[in-house]
């Protein structure tokens, strides 16, 4: 794809991949650089997942977020000047960064149950935008992530109870009638933009010796006035703290309408 039909992809279905954003000898310092953090010695514990006894894979490997707070490697990746122009050519503006994440996901990991990023961020006016960049090449077999194509104008979905089998996190979004999750395929490098409202997650790395690690950033539109307290503070892309409002708790959520045109209802619920 050229960037052209990147952008035009990412306005159409919500998503889309940049080839080869980042070279392979970045990749592989990634990797290395965060395999060591995993072993200790920076102070932080790691994000705790809901955990199937002593012997789950995710024990050894906790997710790490906002791991630019004390990292300065994942700052700089976050403020890296390719975001910056991707970000930017996607979203009209220049948006804030408000946060990183990194997945371990070893093999014999479960994956994330399907959801949407803006019932975290809570980005008032607009949404959020993830940049999903592979550490490893990453496929079905061990657990690539899922999207849910056209979902990028839907409202905040009501949640329901995942299988906790299949995923760490106990809550998911039902799929919209007539759309289904399509895995998407990457390279080590590509990196997978994606709207705030998309529905995504993945399934278990089912492989025997591969992991699927990622690095994420996660954007504030520009035109944003409020988000969630947790992603205090954002930054621009200079490093600057940008001072914006928190936004609260509750709202209404979507449900679907079991009639002829499929509408979505909105209900009011609290943020979970």
């Amino acid at each position: 794809m050229n960037a052209s039909e990147v952008i035009g992809q990412f306005q159409n279905e919500g998503y889309a991949v940049a080839p080869r954003l980042f070279e392979a000898d970045e990749v592989e310092a990634i990797k290395a650089h965060f395999m060591a953090l995993n072993k200790g010695g920076h102070g932080y514990e790691g994000d705790k997942a809901t955990l199937l006894g002593s012997d789950d894979p995710l024990k050894a490997y906790p997710r790490l977020v906002h791991p630019h707070r004390f990292d300065q490697l994942s700052l700089d990746w976050l403020l890296d000047a390719r975001l910056r122009g991707w970000t930017t050519a996607l979203l009209g503006r220049e948006p804030y960064a408000a946060q990183t994440m990194f997945y371990f996901k070893p093999p014999g990991a479960r994956g994330q149950a399907l959801h949407q990023d803006q019932k975290s961020l809570r980005v008032r006016p607009g949404t959020c935008l993830a940049a999903w960049m592979a550490v490893d090449d990453c496929d079905e077999a061990n657990g690539c992530i899922q999207i849910v194509p056209g979902t990028q104008d839907l409202p905040q979905l009501c949640l329901i109870e995942a299988d906790l089998s299949q995923s760490f996190s106990s809550k998911t979004v039902p799929i919209p009638p007539g759309k289904a999750p399509v895995p998407v395929l990457m390279r080590a490098g590509d990196v997978l933009f994606f709207n705030g409202q998309v529905i995504h997650g993945s399934y278990p790395n089912s492989s025997q010796t591969r992991f699927r690690r990622a690095l994420i950033g996660h954007y504030v539109v520009g035109e944003a006035e409020k988000v969630a307290e947790f992603y205090h503070p954002l930054l621009n892309f200079d490093g600057a703290v940008v001072e914006m409002k928190a936004s609260g708790q509750g709202g209404p959520c979507g449900i679907f309408a079991d009639d002829a045109e499929q509408t979505i209802k909105m209900v009011e619920a609290k943020a979970v």
